[in-house]
């Protein structure tokens, strides 16, 4: 009974682990980083995205107080490790995808790997890939400069 026991306990554990590294967050900087690099592809409305590319420029004092919700269906990047010129990045929002290639997606890329997206590669591919990506700004909060007022969250994989 007591092997039972400690069987059902390391399952417990084990499925646990699982669950906890299917959800991932970021916070601060790391957090306004990907809802900058996203947002400009975003179906946010024109005033969000400005107040958005202002944030994530470097000006904290921005003139809007309420709240800003970004979310993505999935977000699936691929760069070649053959076709050194070959990088793209599928963006989905509400079930509608839109590709972006070349610098864009790069830095689409290399921000989902800052938030600690992992890797996958393929075929001469390397994938990165999140599902269901929620960021809340609050730019009340950020004009503080505390280091807060930016929040992510996501699942690695598509």
């Amino acid at each position: 009974m007591r092997f039972g026991r400690l069987t059902i306990l390391a399952c417990s554990l084990s499925l646990a682990s699982v669950s906890a590294a299917s959800a991932a967050t970021v916070s601060g900087s790391v957090a306004l980083a990907l809802a900058g690099v996203v947002a400009p592809h975003s179906p946010l409305p024109a005033a969000e995205k400005k107040v958005i590319a202002k944030l994530f420029g470097g000006t904290s004092n921005v003139p809007y107080a309420k709240k800003i919700t970004l979310t993505s269906d999935k977000i699936v990047c691929r760069a070649s490790n053959v076709d050194i010129t070959a990088r793209s990045c599928e963006l989905t929002f509400k079930g509608h995808t839109r590709t972006v290639k070349g610098r864009e997606a790069n830095e689409i890329f290399a921000t989902e790997a800052l938030a600690g997206v992992p890797s996958d590669g393929a075929a001469g591919s390397i994938f990165e890939s999140l599902k269901n990506l929620s960021c809340t700004l609050d730019p009340k909060v950020i004009k503080d400069n505390a280091g807060g007022g930016a929040d992510c969250s996501f699942e690695p994989g598509n």
